[in-house]
């Protein structure tokens, strides 16, 4: 009879421990923070298309938009959107613009989320002299005019893509690095980070693990921004002609639709269509970044 008891009660552990363990798991807990939002996958799905666009150029572009012909040509069967004034196809061109236009905007806000996060997270979560030396610098960089610094920058660096995503970089992560700081410092004193602290974890853990997870909502928001900014941010630099002439962009194409009479001429389809999808990329990030809002909550990990 005691090793059936026994027996009996091992199989009750064993069973406590299974649910525990599955109970641990919380799958809803994850399908709680994916909620389907129409306006999301709206955004979700344009972008989708336009990095489609991007990588199928080549197969997908009617003509090599680098091959010349007959200028100025209106909008027909052969040419979608006409010729420009070296005879080019507008259309293939569009197409190919879109490789160098992505690119800048997320190379770009990678670099200054990169740089905005880690001066949020340090001088938010250490305060003191580091977060006030941080953020001091930060309001410093703020009360800079960011457009005429960058023209001034691009201007006097060599006109280079990687040039133009270099001072855009590094010259966009203010708003970031407060946006981060804010939220850090709410973290900080939420009593699971305590109990860490308590427990003689490191600060470098406590910053990884439980800090930077509670902060992810408000860095995918502010990325999904910062690649709208630094696009528009690149067809104003190109637009003033201190863009690569070698990798043709949206803002590219109307700054030589400019220059080489397409406005004089009113060749709508020229300048319209690179506008257009200028306004339609920052419309999919934008739409990303606005899901529903509901209560947000601080996951904790321990």
């Amino acid at each position: 009879m005691q090793r059936a008891a026994s027996i009996c009660e091992v199989l009750k552990n064993m069973e406590i421990i299974e649910r525990k363990w599955f109970r641990s798991l919380n799958i809803g807990r994850f399908t709680e923070q994916i909620p389907f939002s129409p306006i999301k996958t709206i955004g979700i799905s344009i972008l989708i298309a336009l990095v489609f666009i991007a990588i199928a150029a080549p197969y997908i572009a009617p003509h090599d938009p680098e091959k010349t012909g007959i200028p100025y040509q209106s909008p027909s069967a052969d040419h979608f959107l006409g010729t420009n004034d070296l005879g080019q196809d507008i259309f293939s061109e569009l197409l190919y613009a879109s490789r160098t236009s992505l690119v800048v905007g997320f190379l770009a806000a990678i670099i200054s989320i990169v740089i905005g996060v880690s001066v949020g997270l340090m001088a938010g979560y250490y305060r003191g002299w580091v977060g006030e030396l941080l953020m001091g610098m930060t309001d410093v960089f703020l009360l800079i005019p960011g457009l005429p610094l960058m023209i001034i920058l691009a201007a006097y660096l060599s006109p280079s893509m990687w040039n133009i995503i270099l001072v855009i970089g590094l010259l966009w992560w203010c708003s970031t690095a407060r946006v981060v700081h804010s939220r850090v410092l709410q973290v900080r004193e939420m009593q699971f980070i305590e109990s860490t602290r308590a427990l003689g974890y490191s600060d470098s853990y406590i910053l990884h693990k439980h800090v930077l997870a509670n902060t992810k909502e408000v860095i995918y928001a502010k990325f999904s921004l910062a690649v709208a900014s630094a696009m528009l941010a690149e067809a104003s630099l190109s637009f003033l002609g201190l863009g690569d002439p070698l990798n043709i962009s949206w803002g590219e194409m109307i700054h030589f639709a400019f220059t080489r009479g397409g406005f004089a001429n009113d060749m709508w389809w020229w300048y319209l269509p690179p506008g257009l999808m200028i306004c339609i990329t920052v419309l999919a990030f934008v739409l990303i970044t606005m899901e529903s809002r509901k209560e947000s909550r601080l996951v904790e990990l321990i």
